[in-house]
């Protein structure tokens, strides 16, 4: 169970609803009148998962699955086989998470790397992120490293005053590098607990920019041994396939080692969570399911699969 106090499963299902529409709602048109599943339906099924935006390699994988256990059970219920799909998607996002706020307790101050492209979300996620921490009484600071954005720092500097936190800042059109290097600096020398690193939204398309992450990165550990923790890529959940390369680009600069998806709205290609826990091996860590401060959820991988399958009146219990 989460220690975050914000958990929302109504927020969940709300927010993929266009999900729901493209995997479970299809499948149900699909079954309508059968009893049993066959192979006939299988090429249906493939069609319907890769449209959804879950992916050629997660979707192979489900369907090769679903061959062999067709083959040992020739008269598979439709009930049943919907049984089976929500194991497999929910066997691909169940990477092993292991305990933030255990490792956090054991490495202060603990380094978070924020990273993404311009629009993602990630500025207010830092904020967000910021808001959880602070609500489980952690120390925290953020260093303010977009300093190619003036309205960047005065948005994570609005968010830091909802989430009551410290902001470091410098001004801009200073080195990314030197404002890492001095927020983790002060985190030491006034006892932190966590600090969350925001970086500027570079286009993961421009080499230059990559360089310059991927300075920042190695900054980090001259002033904190085995620093940055983590690094977490903020993902538009509205995005589908260019996921796959922004996560991609970013893994070769600084290697990621969690995932959070923003925006999960009504409109989000939430299909793209799977799509990206196969092809990495990265576990999302959090989703962003609103505006508001408390709308960054720690997640939950079966209350995810489920609110994709689920009516509503069972996916709020």
């Amino acid at each position: 169970m989460s220690l975050f106090k914000n958990f929302n499963v109504g927020k969940i299902f709300d927010g993929l609803a266009k999900t729901r529409e493209k995997i479970s709602r299809k499948l149900n048109e699909l079954f309508t009148g059968k009893a049993y599943i066959d192979e006939t339906d299988l090429e249906k099924i493939e069609e319907i998962l890769i449209t959804a935006d879950i992916g050629y390699e997660a979707t192979q994988k489900i369907i090769s699955e679903a061959r062999k256990d067709l083959k040992k059970n020739k008269e598979r219920s439709v009930e049943q086989f919907k049984t089976f799909i929500k194991q497999q998607l929910l066997s691909i996002i169940s990477i092993e998470n292991k305990n933030l706020i255990k490792k956090i307790k054991e490495a202060r101050p603990y380094v978070i790397l924020i990273v993404g492209v311009n629009g993602a979300g990630k500025t207010t996620t830092v904020g967000k992120l910021a808001n959880l921490f602070k609500g489980l009484n952690f120390k925290v600071l953020i260093g303010s490293a977009d300093t190619f954005r003036a309205a960047a720092n005065e948005q994570l500097e609005i968010w830091a005053k909802r989430a009551q936190v410290e902001i470091l800042q410098k001004k801009d059109g200073s080195d990314p590098g030197s404002v890492a290097y001095e927020t983790l600096q002060k985190a030491v020398k006034e006892n932190y607990d966590i600090v969350l690193i925001d970086t500027a939204g570079r286009l993961h398309t421009k080499d230059h920019l990559m360089s310059e992450l991927n300075k920042i990165y190695r900054v980090c550990s001259k002033v904190i041994p085995y620093a940055p923790h983590d690094v977490f890529i903020v993902i538009d959940g509205n995005v589908g396939q260019n996921a796959i390369i922004q996560t991609d680009n970013f893994n070769k600069v600084a290697p990621l080692t969690g995932i959070i998806i923003a925006k999960l709205d009504g409109t989000a290609k939430g299909g793209a969570v799977f799509q990206i826990c196969q092809k990495f091996k990265l576990p999302v860590k959090f989703i962003g399911v609103g505006e508001g401060i408390d709308d960054l959820m720690e997640f939950d991988p079966y209350a995810f699969v489920e609110a994709i399958f689920e009516e509503k009146q069972k996916a709020a219990v």
